[in-house]
């Protein structure tokens, strides 16, 4: 008997390093960083889903398709933050050019009008050099009245002079005289 159990022994060791040996279980990161395997298994997995359903491999499996469809959708969803700035910085551009052409276009019918208008005196309207150079700087009047030649008139009186209101008040006036009638009494009657 000692000899049928050592030879069974013998055969039990031999039959069990002849096995297969079950390969280890892939970790998700396994999965992740070699996308061929996780197909693999994936497609090993649904085929039969009863059995499959609590193998420690499939979950990780999924679980790992879970993360790379996450990744993905991070990776998309900075692609299009990205065409849509790209898209904002157009749009603003591109509105930013039709001001500048109204403007231009504003400017130029203005330019147009005051021509038209010079031309009706026989005036040339003055280029846009000119332009700039003639308008005087600061507070200074652009009409001249010339003053009087008549030495009889008083000071004031349709010389151009501007004297100061005498109703408080700031605004510059005239300073006329009624002219006198022929008897000399200036109420004009």
């Amino acid at each position: 008997m000692s000899k049928n159990l050592t030879n069974l022994i013998l055969a039990a060791a031999l039959l069990a390093g002849c096995a297969e040996e079950k390969p280890s279980v892939r970790t998700v990161t396994e999965f992740v960083e070699n996308p061929i395997l996780l197909e693999a298994a994936m497609v090993r997995c649904t085929r039969n889903r009863v059995e499959t359903r609590y193998d420690e491999e499939c979950m990780n499996a999924r679980e790992a398709v879970e993360i790379v469809q996450s990744e993905g959708e991070e990776e998309r969803r900075l692609e299009l933050e990205e065409r849509s700035e790209a898209k904002r910085l157009e749009l603003r551009l591109t509105q930013e050019a039709r001001a500048e052409a109204r403007r231009r276009a504003e400017l130029e019918a203005k330019r147009r009008e005051e021509a038209e208008y010079l031309a009706q005196f026989g005036v040339l309207p003055p280029s846009e050099d000119e332009q700039q150079d003639e308008l005087p700087e600061g507070n200074v009047p652009l009409v001249v009245v010339p003053e009087a030649t008549d030495p009889e008139q008083p000071v004031g009186a349709g010389t151009g002079e501007i004297v100061q209101a005498t109703d408080g008040g700031n605004a510059p006036v005239m300073d006329t005289v009624p002219a006198e009638d022929e008897q000399g009494n200036g109420d004009g009657n």
